[in-house]
This record gives C-alpha cells, structure tokens and sequence, in this order.
C-alpha cells in the first residue's frame, strides 16, 4: 500500500472484499491511534460507497480512502477516478447541512490537486462535499468560469449519491470507459506552501521533504538547505565559526529555508537536540506573531484529533522557544555587557553573566538563523535607541553604544568558547524603515572585527539591490570567503503561477525595457495582474478570484495617507491584528477577505496572501525623470521627499507590496478628486487627477491589462 493513502482498490475489488476487512486495512495503515468515531466514519463511509458504486462496478475503476495532501497537511476522504474524471469527496457522517466551511474545503482539495499534482492536471475535477444526512443534492452543474476544468463543488446527501455521480460522468465523462493511470497516486507532488502552511508542518513533523519537493529547475531551497547543514556540521567538527548569507529574490522561500535548518539542527534524528540546537529570529514582529500563533492553534488542533487536549497558552509557549523575536535575543546579550560602555568596547560583566564550559558567555544555542537580516540597524538608528532606552517594553539603557546590530549579534555569538554558526536570510531590495542597514553592515563587521570567521555567500551578487552591487568587492580582501552558488534563491516559490512576477516588479519599478516581455510573461502562465482606477472593481475581482480557503487582501504603503475616500482604513500596527488579518477566516470580520482594513509593507513582509489589491497613493508618482516621491503634511498637502535614503524605502515598500501575493494582483490608481467647489477651487486638493494620472498611463503602456 502507498504510503500516500490507507486504502485502494478498483470498484470491484473493493464491493467485493469484506467491508470489515476494508475497514480494518484502513484502520491498521493509519499512523497513530484512530478515534472510535473516525473508525465508526469509515464504516459507513464504505458502506454506502459499497452501495453508491455498483453500476459502474464492471469498468476501469480506482477508489482511494484517505488520500494525503502535502501542502495541506490533511487527507482527502475519498477519491474516485471514473471515465477520466477525478471526484474528491469529503465526508461528513452524520451531518444535515452543508457548512461553508466544508465546501470550502473540499474545494481547497480539488484547486490542490489541480495546482500541483501533476497526474491531475489536465483532468476534470469534481469536488463533491457529503454530508450524509442532507436531504437533496446539487441539482445544477457547472464548470468553474476560471477555465481551469474543476467543476463547481457539489452537495450530496448519501441518498442521491448515486444520482449525482452518474449526472456528472453523463455531462462531463468520457462516453466510454477509460483505462486508469496506476501510478497516479504516486504522482510527482510539486507543492508552494504558503509560509504558514509550511511552518505548521515543519513543526508538527520535524521533516520537510514533502513540501519542499520541486522538481529541481524549478527550486534550489533543497540544495541551500543540505549545503548550510554541511557547513554546520564542518564548523562544529572543527571548533570554528561561521556565517552563511542566504540571499534571493522575493518570495524565493529564504525563510523556508530558515524555518527548516532550525527544525533540522534542534531535531536531528527526531530528537531534540539541546547541545546543538538551533533558534530561529526576526526582527518582523507581525511575521514573529503570524507564526507563532499559527503554529500553536495548529499543534493544539493536532492534539486535539489524537484525544489529547492541550491549552493554547502552552502551545505558545512551546513554540516560543522555537521562534523569537530578536530584540529578545539581542536584549538578552545587552544585559551581561559593562554599562555604560568604555573605550568603545563592549565587554562581558562577570557580574551580571556566568560563562559556561562550552558556552561561554553567549546563548545556548549554536546556530542563530536571522530572518530578514537586511533590516539590521544601522550604528547610528541602535545607538540612538539605547541611549533613549527602547521602545520593546526593555528599557534598558546604554550610553556610547559603538556597534551597529549586525556587528552586535556577530559578537553575540562569538562569546561561545566551542562553535557557532549565524544564517543570514537577506531580501535584496526590501530594506524599508528608516535605519534599515543592507547587507554591507554585516560585511563591514566581519571584515573590520571579525576576521577568523569563516564567510559563506553566493558570488551571484551584482544586482544593485545588494550592497549597490559592491558585495564582491567588500569582500575581495577577506581571505576566509567561500562562495556558493547554493546560497543564492533566484526563482520565486511563493508564485507558483509566474516565477518570474519578481523580474517583472523589478522592471515595472526601474523602468526597464523589458518590463513588457515580462508581463507577457507572467500572462502567458496565467498570473493576473491587472489595472483599476475604482477601489469597488478591484474588490470585485479579489472575490471573484478566490476559491475555497484562499485569502484575498488590500495593502498600502506605509506613507499612503489618502486611502480614506477609498473606504479604506489602515490595520492598526500592534501584532495581534496582523494575526487576526493573516489567519481569521471568511467568518470573522477582522480577517483580510473583508477588504476593509489593508495592511503595510511592515504587516505583510515575509508573509503571503493568494491575491492582493495594491492600492497606489500619491507618495511615489510617475513624474518626466521617473520616480517622485511625497510625505504627506499636516493634514494638508503633500510635500516632496528629498532624502536618497528615504526614497529607497518607498520604492522597496512598493516592491514588497508588489510581490505578495501568490496568484494574482489588481493594481489599484485611483482617479482622484475632478470637482471643483462653488468658487472654482479644488474640492480636495490633496487628491488631484495629476498626482495620479502618470503613474495610471505609465502602467497602461507596459500595456497592463485594465479592468
């Protein structure tokens, strides 16, 4: 039996058997303890399939029970391939109605199937909700508008089953019997998980080879992944200490990749590994609480399902451990230094820190993973902080601090006596806050004080998001450089439809001349991306988009101030309501797919949405020499923003904005305000056509396609 299912069997074979033997089978290849309801489930699962299958008992025929969904981390109930069509029908024994919730489901299996199991693709697929005591079924059947040959789900109580299948084979199966593919469940399995999908079954499983298997022109986190752990392991067999720097493009799955060696190192063998474990930080507090809460209703919800209740505080508290925020971490080491500081020297306080055998004075762990290292301060924005005494409840302050955050944590890690190693996960371009420092801070640390460690990065590095595209020659001079081409993500998992949505973004934002054969592009792979000036037409066609469990949203720039007259409000800054707006669902008004609150670059930076409403403002405009840019002031008018560094920001925010969604964007440009009061002045001035219109035509002429 296929370690991807419980049980399969051509109709006839499975009518024929003993259903208590078909039960039985199921029950002894399910891995772990099977609830009595679940077992009692199957039972008149099989019962009334026994029944339900009978005409159709003599044709080529497969009946799959229990059939795993990777990405998903669940099981599809049943499947059924009959006349070339594909059913995957979820069950609800015992049930009269038919929820949203379920429908939703079940159409999620089918949009999985046809995504990314690659024996699926070209068939017609039903997904068939049942919950065996609905008094009808569904009496109109349609093909989905989106031309993807899945059928609009279907309802069925047990009593019409039989019907309902035999309506859908008339309308939509092969006229004759069709033979059956025998290796079609065990398809090749090319899943992009979503990051919270993936964490959740990182952690609940300690393995990641199921959703991390691409075919290998399409991903290299693989190959990143075992060439960070071999380094891990040389460091520690030699005593030494090194840096990796995992660099790519948006959405290339860097904090994947993060996320995984961290789960690797702290569960080598399946154990917990507390020599040499491994913590995974960020200094993105959204991205830190979307995570955390994720993973812990998802392990309570796995507990759960085994009989085993678990309280959500102690969930949180477990996976705390695992994922942290880094002022944590960096606030930590802060409190065992000599203050105020002297000489330009941070030193250790035997007083205030107790030096371990192996340890030293450093944290436990061994290896560091720091997620979005790009956003590492600058001396000057950490000196300014601690001086003041922090804004993260810490109010610990120190005077004179002379180092930047990337030199800080260097030296962090470097207080351990035995080894350490320190993962870099660095976005090119995505620096967005005031202080934010690149990836050049970390190179001039280990250049200036760091000499012994040993670097690791790919020498694919020229592209001017990185360093200016100086990261080779900040580095010609250190003679502890390994270069790997390894380390570089070039290829975009997060949007499984157009690989190449963050060449296109790039282009659309430097005004390449190739920005037009890239958007040819991205269409030809059935990646939307499209154009409104009406805030009403965009969230038209986010709801018309998105299909089972998907997730639609608004975001904003962070310096947009004129999304009011939109009926647009901003999600307040404080974590919790990223968590509300990333994983609430289609029931609850604070999730994302009411439309009603957008988020920012700093809310939605490492995490994903399947499509997305970009909603421009006046802050950055087409104007004759590209890109200006505008603050707004006073509640009154827009001023220009004359900082360089200021209006990297602004262009990076766009381009994290740009780059979020998974399955499609509708660009937003709103008209702006034409009216005039009674004496002949603007009605609104800080909303006018012109601060608008450029920005609208320039996007007309890539040509985007307008809705």
């Amino acid at each position: 039996m296929s370690n991807r299912c419980l049980y399969s069997a051509s109709f006839a074979a499975f009518i024929a058997a003993d259903p208590l033997a078909v039960a039985g089978e199921i029950s002894h290849n399910y891995h772990g303890n099977a609830l009595t309801t679940t077992r009692v489930a199957w039972e008149e699962e099989i019962a009334l399939l026994r029944q339900v299958l009978r005409p159709w008992v003599d044709e080529p025929s497969q009946i799959i029970f229990e059939y795993d969904i990777p990405r998903l981390g669940k099981r599809i109930d049943v499947v059924l391939q009959l006349r070339g069509l594909l059913f995957c029908m979820e069950f609800k024994v015992g049930q009269r109605q038919a929820l949203q919730a379920d429908v939703e489901q079940v159409m999620d299996y089918a949009l999985d199937l046809k995504n990314f199991h690659r024996f699926s693709r070209d068939s017609i697929i039903v997904p068939v909700l049942v919950p065996t005591e609905h008094a009808s079924a569904t009496s109109v059947l349609q093909v989905s508008i989106y031309h993807d040959r899945i059928v609009n789900p279907l309802i069925s109580g047990g009593e019409h089953l039989q019907s309902l299948i035999a309506q859908t084979v008339e309308r939509y199966g092969s006229p004759t019997p069709q033979p059956i593919n025998p290796q079609w469940i065990i398809s090749p399995y090319a899943p992009t998980p979503t990051i919270v999908e993936a964490a959740c079954a990182l952690y609940s499983s300690h393995s990641v080879e199921e959703i991390t298997r691409h075919e290998a022109d399409k991903a290299a986190t693989d190959a990143t992944i075992n060439f960070i752990l071999q380094v891990i392991d040389r460091t520690r067999e030699r005593g030494e200490k090194s840096i990796c720097f995992v660099t790519g493009v948006p959405g290339a799955g860097k904090t994947l990749v993060g996320l995984d060696v961290a789960v690797k190192q702290s569960y080598r063998n399946g154990e917990l590994d507390k020599e040499n474990g491994a913590v995974y930080l960020s200094g993105n507090g959204p991205l830190v609480a979307v995570l955390t809460e994720a993973l812990a209703r998802d392990n309570v919800r796995r507990h759960r399902a085994e009989n085993q209740p678990k309280k959500m505080t102690d969930a949180r508290r477990e996976v705390s451990q695992f994922i942290q925020i880094i002022h944590r971490y960096r606030d930590n080491m802060l409190a065992k230094i000599k203050n105020p500081v002297e000489n330009g020297e941070v030193e250790i306080d035997p007083e205030k820190a107790v030096a371990m055998d192996t340890a030293g004075y450093g944290e436990v762990e061994h290896v560091a993973i720091f997620d979005e290292a790009q956003r590492s301060w600058t001396h000057k924005h950490i000196a300014d902080y601690l001086r003041r005494g922090g804004t993260y409840g810490n109010k610990l302050k120190v005077p004179n601090f002379p180092m930047s955050e990337a030199e800080f944590l260097i030296w962090s890690l470097d207080q351990r006596r035995d080894w350490a190693v320190i993962v870099c996960l660095v976005g090119g371009g995505q620096e967005i806050n005031t202080g934010e420092a690149g990836i050049s801070e970390w190179i001039a640390a280990l250049n200036n004080r760091f000499p012994h460690w040993n670097v690791y990065i790919s020498n694919q590095l020229t592209a001017p998001e990185y360093a200016e595209g100086k990261v080779n020659q900040l580095l010609q001079c250190n003679t502890r450089v390994h270069f790997a081409n390894q380390l570089h993500l070039a290829v975009s998992m997060r949007s499984f439809r157009a690989e190449t949505l963050s060449a296109f973004v790039h282009s659309l934002l430097t005004f390449a001349p190739d920005a037009a054969a890239l958007y040819a592009d991205i269409s030809a792979k059935q990646y939307p991306v499209v154009l409104t000036r009406s805030i009403d037409k965009a969230r038209e066609w986010l709801r018309e988009q998105a299909r089972g469990s998907q997730r639609t949203g608004v975001l904003v720039s962070k310096v947009a101030a004129r999304f009011k007259p939109q009926a647009i409000s901003v999600l307040p800054s404080y974590d919790d309501n990223a968590v509300h707006w990333f994983l609430e669902d289609k029931t609850d008004v604070r999730s994302s797919n009411y439309l009603e609150e957008a988020a920012t670059e700093i809310q939605v930076q490492g995490l994903e949405l399947d499509y997305v409403c970009v909603l421009w403002d006046a802050d950055m405009r087409v104007g004759p020499n590209g890109w200006e840019y505008y603050k707004f002031h006073g509640n009154t008018k827009w001023i220009p923003e004359r900082n360089a560094e200021v209006q990297r920001y602004m262009l990076n925010a766009y381009r994290v904005l740009l780059t979020r969604a998974r399955q499609g964007v509708v660009i937003c440009v709103p008209e702006g305000n034409h009216r005039l009061t009674s004496e002949g002045f603007p009605e609104d001035s800080t909303r006018l056509p012109h601060f608008y219109d450029p920005t609208f035509d320039y996007f007309r002429s890539i040509p985007i396609t307008l809705i």
